[in-house]
């Protein structure tokens, strides 16, 4: 069946779903301040229980990537993702699941090359790239504090 370009389009339109993008927004902007909330409770939370602020200032976070690796164990972070679309994306919860999850689907294959091997598959080039780009910031950085120029 050939197709010129117009028509495809008239086609295309018939079949695809249109994405409700207010509602959409608002879904994301709702349960990524949801998260937040949460974060910024367990900060709170740890402070009150007497927990010096830097400890605190490393808990909160580790809490929050254990929350939703358990959430995505579960299953659950994945019926919240297709509710809140992008608002579950706030980087740590987002992160977590994008270790966890590959690590999850994998764990038929064993231990060793499922899971070790494909744990990483996803958020693996933001670890390596951000590595990468905070050496040669650091090294650029030691130079132009070194020369006097910062």
């Amino acid at each position: 069946m050939n197709l010129d370009a117009n028509t495809y389009q008239v086609y295309a339109k018939g079949y695809g779903k249109k994405s409700p993008v207010l509602r959409d927004c608002a879904c994301a902007f709702l349960v990524g301040g949801i998260i937040c909330c949460i974060a910024e409770g367990l900060y709170r939370l740890y402070l009150h229980l007497g927990i010096p602020e830097t400890n605190v200032r490393i808990l909160t976070p580790v809490s929050m990537v254990t929350l939703a690796a358990l959430l995505t164990g579960f299953g659950w972070f994945d019926k919240i993702a297709k509710f809140a679309g992008a608002g579950t994306l706030v980087p740590i919860t987002g992160f977590s699941n994008a270790v966890v999850s590959p690590a999850i689907d994998t764990k038929a294959e064993g231990f060793v090359l499922g899971v070790g091997a494909k744990m990483f598959i996803i958020a693996g080039p933001v670890i390596v790239y951000g590595t990468l780009a905070s050496v040669v910031w650091g090294v650029i950085y030691y130079f132009l504090h070194r020369g006097g120029i910062v």
